[in-house]
């Protein structure tokens, strides 16, 4: 419970992956080591890849440290491996490596905004499908995707993009069809020393043995959400739009007793979800979540006021509490 407190907390920046691109955020630097910054988070990666996929960690000796925002580097290891997973449908290798580079005179002329220096290099590459050199031009284009329907939102690699160079690091990506894909992040080296990262004391989370009808269309955040959810004892279905949703509810035969809903996602709303369920399971309850404040998406009529709502990002604390408050309350 500890490890997956710990990375629902910090995966709590995944969730806002569109408003993350669309305006440049607030970074909270400190100095980091990459290698100490993937050993916390291997377990959590490992559970949401899946066991068909081999995770190898190949860590350089006396890592240099870099100066960031320990979220948004976190954030950038998930979206590219999330990314290796879509590319590894039976199976494979992801590889994540670390070592200390010097960039010198002529690596930096054939590479634009590159600055001769000393930088910490961070590969991530997997034996999957691999890319066309069409789609690897366009692979850090905004709403850009390769997956099919509306599995994607093209926002996953954008969103790194963005990050590494708000960082004022430089990205690369080699791949061939079938050869698999290798990225190369370059991370400007610090001399400061890393901070001991704060223990935050663990509060108690309260539980439930309901079922909970998840339905959330960005991948990361629905299959962390659900792992939390699993430990906390909830029977958890997934589904990734509102289709889905209600294909499920059709063929489920017990009982959904809580509908944890995004608010905008591709084709029909969270609201309009919520309210076709509820012809059909008038018990059930509704909890609202988005990355935009209630404020603006009350304004714009997505929903009306007095609704149980919680903003991303929220820490597993947060989500833990308001799942049980509407479980617990009367009305839905």
């Amino acid at each position: 419970m500890e490890i997956i407190h710990k990375s629902a907390n910090r995966a709590a920046t995944l969730t806002q992956q569109l408003l993350a691109f669309s305006r440049k955020q607030i970074i909270k630097p400190e100095v980091l080591n990459l290698n100490t910054l993937i050993n916390d988070m291997m377990k959590m990666l490992k559970r949401l890849i899946g066991e068909d996929i081999k995770i190898e960690i190949l860590q350089g000796g006396g890592l240099w440290n870099i100066k960031a925002d320990r979220g948004q580097i976190e954030q950038v290891l998930m979206n590219l491996a999330i990314n290796a997973m879509d590319a590894l449908p039976k199976g494979g290798t992801l590889t994540i490596e670390t070592e200390n580079v010097v960039l010198g005179k002529g690596y930096a002329e054939g590479h634009l905004s590159v600055t001769p220096g000393e930088y910490v290099r961070l590969v991530v590459s997997d034996t999957g499908q691999g890319m066309t050199d069409d789609v690897q031009r366009r692979i850090f284009e905004p709403f850009f995707t390769t997956k099919e329907g509306a599995k994607g939102t093209g926002l996953g690699l954008a969103t790194v993009y963005g990050v590494i160079k708000q960082h004022g690091g430089n990205i690369y990506v080699y791949s061939e069809p079938g050869k698999g894909t290798t990225f190369k992040i370059y991370f400007p080296r610090v001399k400061e020393a890393e901070k001991e990262f704060e223990r935050v004391e663990i509060q108690v989370l309260p539980r439930g043995t309901e079922t909970i009808l998840l339905v959330e269309d960005e991948k990361e955040v629905r299959e962390l959400a659900a792992i939390v959810l699993s430990e906390l004892g909830y029977t958890v279905l997934e589904a990734e739009d509102a289709e889905d949703a209600l294909k499920m509810v059709q063929m489920y035969h017990g009982r959904i007793h809580l509908l944890l809903t995004d608010v905008v996602m591709p084709g029909m709303s969270g609201s309009a979800l919520a309210k076709e369920i509820t012809e059909c399971c008038p018990e059930i309850k509704i909890l609202y979540m988005s990355g935009y404040t209630e404020d603006a998406i009350v304004k714009h009529g997505v929903l009306k006021n007095e609704i149980n709502y919680l903003q991303k990002p929220f820490t597993t604390y947060e989500f833990a509490q308001a799942v049980r408050r509407v479980l617990d309350s009367y009305e839905k």
